[in-house]
């Protein structure tokens, strides 16, 4: 069970799904499980989740959660970066905005989802029952560009420090979103403002 309370900041959230739009923060969201957490409008999350008792996920249950990570990313968040490991997932995601009920899918949501459904397909597909996930997470806010490449570089680099592979790129349960340098040469420059003749 968890208690949201709502601290306002400035303003009704925008129309847009997703993009710079959505990101402009309005409200804070603490609740609580057993674990304390704050969500915030229009910030990253970096969050962890882990299996029940630890348990080891085989292949075929990583490859199950990283696609249930992916499947509402531009829906109910924006995801940055996703990572399986044995007994845990590391994920990066911005929550976005429901558009049905004019509020930001709160983390509790996003991840019941996550877990729920990866839940699901795993017990199915590997004939199991009982619980996959532990029912809490760990989250926090990320509050700045030097964290959020950090933290992109810790969840590439987790299956390296694992001794799973010895480069990330060879990790076949890990995703990112690819980083565009707006400075990249070769890149094409947005149109100069036109000039209205009155």
């Amino acid at each position: 069970m968890f208690y949201i309370h709502h601290v306002p900041t400035w303003g009704r959230p925008p129309s847009a799904v997703h993009g710079p739009q959505a990101r402009k923060g309005f409200v804070k969201v603490f609740y609580r499980r057993t674990l304390p957490h704050l969500q915030r409008d229009n910030k990253r999350h970096f969050v962890t989740f882990c299996t029940r008792d630890r348990w080891t996920l085989p292949n075929l249950a990583r490859e199950i959660i990283l696609s249930s990570s992916l499947h509402d990313d531009g829906f109910r968040y924006d995801l940055d970066a996703a990572v399986v490991m044995p007994d845990h997932a590391h994920l990066i995601l911005t929550p976005l905005i429901n558009q049905a009920e004019a509020r930001v899918w709160l983390l509790p949501e996003i991840l019941d989802a996550i877990k729920g459904a990866s839940a699901h397909v795993i017990n199915r597909k590997l004939f199991r029952r009982g619980s996959v996930w532990q029912e809490e997470s760990f989250d926090h806010v990320l509050r700045g560009s030097e964290q959020i490449r950090d933290k992109v570089h810790y969840i590439l680099q987790n299956p390296v420090r694992g001794g799973l592979v010895d480069r990330w790129q060879d990790y076949p349960w890990l995703w990112h979103r690819p980083f565009t340098n707006p400075c990249q040469p070769g890149r094409p420059r947005a149109a100069a403002p036109t000039q209205s003749k009155i």
